[in-house]
Formats: structure tokens, C-alpha cells, sequence
């Protein structure tokens, strides 16, 4: 469960973004909610209609005389990229334009084995092919030891880059990169594709027509893909992207839509993201970036087929490995609850797939609600990917072990690691106190609405005019919206029980709305009910007929005080973990046996959400806390079985009766219930 935050734009800012931006109230208040104030800050980030000089970023005028003057010489130039989509779009517009304009080019990106950027066997292999320039796209700025190696070797560098500058700048004829200390460009988050494509008309000089009509569609997979900001000039280039890739001739995406199941449809940030970019990334993670590389090159329509199923195997491979590794981790959980009860979650397998730990970290964060570090040992060396949301640092977790790791490298929201052999107890000691001492009480996930939606704005018109804030994504994130007072007057399962709809009513409003991935069994709110939903807006046309959709997010009853439960969630976790409560918090915790008898019953054979359970059993005399040590009392003993996957609890037969008093749970619970009452029969207060 979610922590909800609900905003309430002040209506005096959303009347004024509705009256100077001629935008619906809806989007005025989703736009205050993102924090603009005046339609003059809302033009600037959202309502970009062009890119900035490239000129303007640090040493670009450098780089363009160091490219062409080696392509008037004739030397032998290799664009360096990536193995990530960003490095392998980036790759294919530069060394596209280089090999257009005459020059004697050719492109390498590492293999995953190899690691990122730069590295010495791979210069030595260039050095042999006779390569006298290298261009890195998309990595190089902390490249400071292979810029040495390359200049050592005969060669010269020029660096385009989007990462963050180190405490010194690589050797190089020219670095580029928006983040230098001393580039004063006026947008900083452009991906390594957008600046190849900057890089691209500046050598054009300067002018971004054909950069962008050659380029533009391969640069907003790119932008998407690497999740940087979708503000400013990104919304743009996203923006102008997607028109290309819609009406596209490219055989690359002709045939990457089509194993995508996106031929028919507009392409928007979603298809991208989930569509296109996933396959693309999968050459990198399964196979070899070149395969993706080899297709975006590619000009032939049948071998861009046989190149895009397989991406589309290789995509499919990528998410069986992920789910097979989900499905470990949930094995490990089940056999051991402790590894989730921690302040974050630190879990090491052997044999997992680097190319996809970084994704079930994110996975394994959004279904505990914590932040999370996955390694996978692998002869020997124990290496991982680490996913954080909110105030809690990945980077400052790692920076505390890093008397433990071999290297380490990120940033708040994400990063990665290599463990020392024999370490990982330590390090799993480390992030732990790490939390402890940064959060006493650790922030949990938290669901946030833009605004309060009254039944009066849930019109077609309103809803509609939500769309002048696409493209959405990072930094841009689509707006939610709070309905409260909401009566469920049925509950209808959709495709064999996979999704529900209910039938609501709000206010004198009567709707659809729309839940995926719930079957109406485990939905927390039943026909009849008032409750709350966190939903996003949209329209659907049928038979020519438009009308709202309300697709919900998260449900609750009215009037659910989340605090509370938080709070009971907190002292159970903490008390498994062995920490002091304050002693007034035990009483409430031990439950009673009318309070057994009454969960036992209440838990069906096949199974029911945790959460569902309890809010379902609206018994005032049954804490959150109190609950979750009754089950786990009966799972001590064998009566109940809790499955990580969506923490589903269900109903063991058994023979035999078991001794409630007897599990362990509630063995030391009681223990501590004594020495309390010896104090108090002692005199202590």
C-alpha cells in the first residue's frame, strides 16, 4: 500500500494559468500542482517550438572544425557509443551523417561484457584498424585514464557526453557535454542522441533542419528511452519525433512497429517507452547492441524484419529472465519474510542476469514499497543494481559502504555496485544502519494526486484539453487526480476476472472507471461501498459517441486513516527486526483469540490480499499491527501460507489442531508482555 498525498492548487494560480494559458481547469491545476506559477514559466518549459543553438554548449564550435576538418583529410574516424538505446541511436545518427557526408567511418560500441565507455582493448583494437579520431556518443566524461591511453597511442579524442562532469575533464580535442562546469548552455538535459544530433548540425553549421528530419524520430526514442526530463527542449524533440515515427519510411521502425504491435496506432512516449525502446535495449542485455545498431543502418525492408524479430525474441528472453529471477526472490521471501522487513530491501543471487537486476530492483521496489539492491553472484564477483524513490539516496547508502565495494558509481534515485568478495553480510549491515541513521522512521512509496476533481469538470472538453501537457514522462509525469465521496454501485470482472470495472457514482455523475491487473476478489472495496480513488483521465469513442474514462490507480474505503496503519506497519516491522517499541505499544499487539478465530475464518483456500483482507474485516478492535502478527503467527505454524506476489494469504488444510500459544511470534512478544508486568509489580512505572 501506497502513501497518499493529495495536493490542492491554490485556485487563485488556477485561474490565472486557466485565463493566460487558455488552457481547461483541469490542466491549470495539474500544471500548479507541477509547480508553474505564471503562464510565462509555463511557456518556457512546456510550449518549447525549437532547439538552442547548438553552439552554445561547451566546445561545440571545437568539435565541429576537429570532424570536419578530419573528414576533408580523409582520416579514418570511429564513432564510440553505447549499449543502452541512448548510445545506440546516438551511434546511428552520427555515424549515419559522417558516412553521408563522405567520410571514412566507422562505429564501435562495447558489448555489455566489456563495460561502459571507454576501454584500453578496445582502442587497441581501433589503433589497428588504422582509426585516427575516435568520437565518443553518449559516455567519455569520465573517461580520464583511456583519453590518456588514446593520445599515448597516436590517436586524437573528441567527447559528446550527457553525464555529470568528475573532478576532471579527459584529454580530449574537444568535450561536450551540457553538464561541464563552464558550459553555460541554456537546456542541461539533453540525452547523448540529442546532442549527436546537436553535434550533427552544428557540423551542418548550425542549422537543425535536416538533423531533424533525418534524425529527430531516432533522437525521441533516445530522449524517452534514457528517461531524462520531459521538459524544455525534450518535449520538442519528443513532440517532433513521434509525427516522424508515425508516418516513418525508415525500414528500422516499419518493422520494430510492427514486432511491437504499434503499426496501426499513434506513437506516443507510452509505445516508445514500453514498445519500441524495450527491444531495442534487449540487443545490449541478451544479445549484441550491434544487432540494434545494425537494423537503425539498415536500408534493406526484409533484413530489417529478420533484424526486428529478433530484437523481439531477444526482448522476450529478456523478460522471461526477469520474471524467472522475480520469481527466486519471491521463493526467498516466502521461506525467509525477514529479507522484506528490513528498512530496504537486500537481496543476492547467484547466477542472475546482470543485463536485467536493474530492472527487477524497480520491480521489487514498487511491490514492497522500499528501496532495493539486487546483486547476483557470478564466479565469484558480487555485482548489482540498487532503486530508490523519495528522500531515501541510493549514492549515500553506497558512499556509507564503500569500505565494502569494490567500485560503486549513481545517483539518488538509482545506482550500481561490486561487492568485495565476502562481504555482502556487512554491506547488507552497512545500507541497513545507513537507513537507520538517515530515517529513524523510513518515508514509505508514496502515491501523489495532482488535485481534487470535482463530478462538475469530469467533461469531455475539460478532459481533452489535458492533452496539450503530452508528451508525458520524466519530469512530466501524466497528472492524477483525487475523487473522494465515490459510491461503488457494482463491480463487473473483465477479461475472465484479470481486470474489474466498477459502476460509480459521484455526485449526481454516474461513470466507469476502469482498475487493471485487479480481479474484483482482490479489490479492498465491495458493491455498496463509499470510498476514495486516485484515477487518471481520458476519453474513448465509440460508434462515433465520446465520452469520459476514469482509469483508477489506487482504491480505498472513505474515511481509511492511512497514518494509523503506516504507523502499525512500522512498530511490526520493527519488531521483527528485534528494535525496542515503547512498552505501551505491546499490549496492542498480541492478539486476542477472538481476534485468530476471526482472521482464520475470514481467509479463503484460494487465497486474498493482505491488505484486502484486513481493510474487509473493519473490526475497530484489530490494529494493522495486531493483524499482521496473527498472521504471522499462523504462518509460523503452518496454518496459512503468505506468497510474496502481491502478498496473497490463503488457507492450509491441516489434520490437526496447533498450538497457537507455541509460535514463535508470539513466544517472544509474550516474553516481553511479562518482563513489563514484573516491572509494574515491581514498582516501576
Amino acid at each position: 500500500m501506497k502513501k497518499w498525498s493529495i495536493s490542492v492548487p491554490q485556485r487563485e494560480l488556477v485561474s490565472k494559468l486557466m485565463l493566460g494559458c487558455g488552457v481547461s481547469s483541469l490542466t491549470a491545476a495539474a500544471l500548479v500542482s507541477k509547480g508553474y506559477s505564471s503562464p510565462e514559466h509555463v511557456a518556457g518549459s512546456m510550449n518549447t517550438d525549437s532547439l538552442s543553438d547548438p553552439f552554445l554548449i561547451k566546445d561545440m564550435q571545437e568539435a565541429a572544425d576537429t570532424i570536419n576538418s578530419a573528414i576533408d583529410e580523409g582520416l579514418r574516424i570511429c564513432v564510440y557509443g553505447d549499449y543502452d538505446c541512448d548510445g545506440v541511436m546516438a551511434t546511428a545518427i552520427l555515424y549515419s551523417y559522417l558516412a553521408e557526408a563522405g567520410a571514412d567511418v566507422t562505429c564501435y560500441i562495447p558489448e555489455r561484457s566489456e563495460g561502459y565507455g571507454l576501454n584500453k582493448n578496445a582502442i587497441d583494437k581501433l589503433s589497428d584498424d588504422g582509426v585516427q579520431l575516435i568520437i565518443t556518443v553518449d559516455n567519455g566524461i569520465s573517461a580520464i585514464s583511456e583519453a590518456e591511453y588514446i593520445y599515448t597511442s597516436g590517436m586524437k579524442l573528441v567527447v559528446t557526453d550527457h553525464h555529470q562532469q568528475g573532478e576532471a575533464l579527459p584529454k580530449a580535442e574537444a568535450v561536450v557535454d551540457p553538464h561541464r562546469r563552464d558550459c553555460f548552455s541554456p537546456f542541461k538535459f539533453a540525452c547523448g542522441a540529442v546532442i549527436a544530433l546537436k553535434l550533427v548540425a552544428a557540423l551542418d553549421g548550425g542549422d537543425y533542419t535536416m538533423a531533424l528530419e533525418q534524425f529527430g524520430d531516432l533522437a525521441a526514442i533516445a530522449t524517452v528511452a534514457d528517461i531524462v526530463s520531459l521538459t524544455g527542449e525534450n518535449r520538442f524533440i519528443v513532440s517532433y519525433g513521434m509525427e516522424l515515427i508515425d508516418n516513418s519510411d525508415r525500414p528500422a521502425l516499419i518493422a520494430l512497429k510492427e514486432v511491437s504491435g504499434i503499426t496501426d496506432k499513434h506513437c506516443d512516449a507510452h509505445s516508445i517507452g514500453f514498445g519500441l525502446a524495450p527491444r531495442i535495449n534487449a540487443a545490449g542485455r541478451f544479445g549484441s547492441p550491434k544487432t540494434a545498431l545494425e537494423l537503425f543502418l539498415c536500408e534493406d525492408e526484409e533484413r530489417a524484419t529478420e533484424l526486428a524479430a529478433e530484437l523481439d525474441r531477444l526482448n522476450t528472453e529478456r523478460k522471461q529472465a526477469e520474471n524467472d529471477i522475480v520469481a527466486d526472490i519471491y521463493s526467498m521471501i516466502e521461506a525467509d519474510p525477514s529479507l522484506v522487513r528490513g528498512r530496504v530491501i537486500f537481496l543476492c543471487g547467484k547466477g542472475w542476469h546482470h543485463g536485467v537486476i536493474g530492472i527487477v530492483a524497480s520491480r521489487i521496489m514498487e511491490q514492497f514499497g522500499k528501496p532495493c539492491f539486487i546483486a547476483s553472484e557470478e564466479d565469484g564477483e558480487v555485482r548489482g543494481s540498487a532503486r530508490s524513490f523519495g528522500e531515501f539516496s541510493i549514492f549515500g547508502a553506497l558512499t556509507a559502504a564503500a569500505d565494502v565495494l569494490e567500485k560503486f558509481g549513481g545517483h539518488p534515485g538509482a545506482g550500481g555496485f561490486t561487492i568485495k568478495e565476502g562481504q555482502a553480510d556487512e554491506f547488507r549491515r552497512l545500507i541497513e544502519q545507513y537507513a537507520a541513521e538517515s530515517f529513524p522512521t523510513m518515508p514509505p512509496a508514496e502515491l501523489r494526486a495532482d488535485a481534487p476533481v470535482t463530478p462538475q469538470e469530469l467533461t469531455v472538453q475539460n478532459i481533452e484539453g489535458l492533452s496539450v501537457l503530452e508528451p508525458y514522462g520524466m519530469g512530466n509525469e501524466k497528472p492524477l487526480f483525487y475523487m473522494e465521496n465515490v459510491t461503488i454501485t457494482s463491480i463487473v470482472p473483465l477479461s475472465g476476472g484479470i481486470h474489474s470495472k466498477l459502476k460509480i457514482k459521484f455526485g449526481y455523475t454516474t461513470a466507469d472507471a476502469l482498475i487493471f491487473r485487479k480481479s474484483p476478489q482482490e479489490l479492498t472495496v465491495s458493491e455498496g461501498d463509499v470510498c476514495d480513488m486516485i484515477v487518471t483521465l481520458g476519453t474513448n469513442e465509440y460508434k462515433g459517441n465520446v465520452s469520459v474514462s476514469i482509469y483508477v490507480s489506487d482504491i480505498r474505503l472513505h474515511g481509511f486513516e492511512q497514518s494509523r496503519y503506516f504507523n502499525a506497519l512500522g512498530s511490526f516491522e520493527a519488531f521483527t527486526r528485534g528494535e525496542a517499541l515503547p512498552d505501551n505499544h505491546y499490549p496492542w499487539m498480541y492478539p486476542s483469540r477472538e481476534a485468530f478465530t476471526k482472521i482464520y475464518k475470514a481467509i479463503p483456500e484460494e487465497g486474498i490480499p493482505m491488505d484486502t483482507l484486513y481493510l474487509r474485516l473493519a473490526d475497530p478492535r484489530i490494529n494493522y499491527c495486531c493483524f499482521c502478527v496473527a498472521a504471522e503467527a499462523l504462518r509460523e505454524l503452518g496454518l496459512v501460507r503468505i506468497s510474496p506476489a502481491g502478498s496473497i494469504i490463503s488457507r492450509i488444510k491441516v489434520n490437526q489442531k496447533a498450538q497457537l500459544e507455541s509460535a514463535p511470534i508470539l513466544v517472544r512478544l509474550r516474553g516481553i508482555l511479562d518482563g513489563l508486568s514484573g516491572k509494574v509489580r515491581g514498582g516501576e512505572k
